[in-house]
């Protein structure tokens, strides 16, 4: 595996995801995640299993009449020289519609590859402020 390849496309993955979220594009989100995928969140800990699940978890937030974006930001991967999967490290922002902070923190993404494209099996939240 080409660590710089995968780093490349999984950032790609990541700017899709991010516009996804910020556009409210609920059929973007389901192709970016692995079918049994899990997300810990970052504040209350909820552990949401599974693409469906996580697609309603979404589909509820955009239909919110006032929601925050959520934008993660990678700081750094691990490729790993034996699989076909990457961890992703970095932070991530929630923005009220006015463009302020609600809560900041950090997070860890596991992706792999499946069928020649990179999906998300876990991301792990932790809010910092």
């Amino acid at each position: 595996m080409n660590p710089a390849a995968t780093e490349l496309a999984i950032r790609t993955r990541r700017a899709a995801f991010n516009r996804a979220i910020a556009q409210g594009d609920l059929a973007a989100i389901g192709p970016l995640l692995a079918r049994d995928c899990v997300m810990l969140t970052g504040t209350d800990s909820a552990v949401i299993a599974g693409r469906l699940a996580q697609v309603k978890v979404w589909r509820r937030e955009f239909a919110a009449p006032t929601r925050d974006i959520y934008i993660r930001t990678p700081e750094a991967f691990d490729v790993s020289a034996v699989e076909p999967i990457a961890m992703e490290h970095g932070t991530w922002d929630a923005l009220a519609p006015n463009g302020d902070a609600t809560a900041t923190g950090t997070y860890a993404a596991k992706w792999r590859e499946v069928a020649g494209e990179w999906v998300i099996e876990a991301e792990v939240f932790v809010t910092m402020a």
